[in-house]
């Protein structure tokens, strides 16, 4: 069977190395799944290694793609027969940019019929990202008080909700008052607006001048280096993420604080992470969904994928803020 899919043969801008071609689709092997995919995002992680930044190791041409949901068509050998039909998040195998994904059937996370193809298929980055940032790597409690900047990013507004969930005081930092009533809607406790406030000054009149326990930094570089002035002896600088394409200034921040600065990224917790504990963080995500606690962000635009240049064209041009840009694929 042959299928389109969007590749690159080389690094660059993606509008000018991402091709759309056909492939052959090779039946699934044991403990596999076939699926035909439905909705997939495009998200600023799926567009950095196109431009190179992973260039060590990532093995030309390739298809690109971390998220997405469709239904299985073929299940290999060991895998049973119910999961046909079945819809699933099509994980850790192939690139998601394509008419049809194998993967392995453990990583394979299924979708309860309640949710929309369009939240499902944003399930993974950013809602694993930000749940695993605050309940295993920080292990924040009722209470305490966390400080995110980049907040009015898509992530951002998943952090305010978990927060909010699980009775953590999120402050969230902006450069605008575009997003201060959505995101206090969310549960965020406070919205600075760094164009207008000064950082250390608010946080520290907020929290009485004690500081935050932790905060997690998205942007690196001088926006990341101030926010470790803002934490409590002995709190944590999460790095999940680097908009600015420069590390914080770490040597400042071991002179000057007594704060922890830790990394996370979402390929170190899959390389170490059980099927058993990654199948849980779903189904915790799932639960979340369902019972209206976590909202995603709603779909903006929608293009096939041989209009995958114009899809690019739409994320670059806007500031991603508004709702999500997906290739989709009909349903049969």
């Amino acid at each position: 069977m042959e299928a389109t899919c969007v590749r690159f043969y080389e690094f660059g801008r993606p509008e000018d190395v991402l091709v759309v071609e056909k492939r052959v689709i090779p039946p699934p092997l044991s403990g596999e799944v076939l699926v035909r995919m439905l909705h997939r995002p495009i998200n600023p992680s799926d567009l950095i290694p196109i431009k190179g930044a992973y260039s060590h190791r990532i093995s030309l041409p390739t298809i690109p793609g971390y998220e997405g949901v469709g239904i299985v068509e073929e299940v290999g050998a060991s895998v049973p027969k119910e999961l046909l039909g079945r819809r699933v998040l099509p994980l850790r195998g192939e690139g998601t940019w394509q008419e049809y994904v194998r993967t392995a059937v453990d990583w394979a996370v299924l979708v309860p019929d309640s949710i929309l193809d369009s939240t499902a298929a944003q399930l993974y980055i950013n809602p694993l990202t930000a749940w695993l940032s605050i309940s295993e790597t920080l292990t924040l409690k009722p209470f305490d008080v966390v400080v995110v900047n980049a907040c009015g990013s898509s992530i951002g507004r998943i952090f305010a909700q978990l927060c909010k969930i699980n009775g953590i005081h999120l402050i969230a930092v902006t450069r605008d008052d575009k997003y201060n009533a959505e995101l206090l809607e969310l549960g965020a406790s406070n919205v600075i607006n760094t164009t207008v406030q000064p950082l250390y000054e608010t946080i520290m009149e907020i929290t009485n001048g004690l500081g935050v326990t932790a905060a997690i930094d998205s942007i690196g570089g001088k926006d990341g280096t101030q926010l470790a002035f803002c934490i409590k002896p002995g709190g944590v600088l999460l790095s999940i993420g680097l908009l600015s394409g420069v590390p914080v200034d770490w040597q400042a921040i071991s002179k000057k604080t007594n704060v922890q600065v830790r990394l996370f990224h979402l390929r170190h917790w899959n390389a170490q992470v059980s099927p058993s504990l990654w199948q849980e963080a779903f189904y915790q995500l799932i639960q979340f969904i369902e019972q209206k606690n976590l909202n995603l962000m709603m779909p903006a635009h929608h293009y096939q994928l041989k209009d995958i240049k114009e899809a690019i064209s739409t994320v670059t041009s806007s500031n991603g803020n508004m709702g999500k840009v997906f290739l989709t694929s009909q349903r049969k």
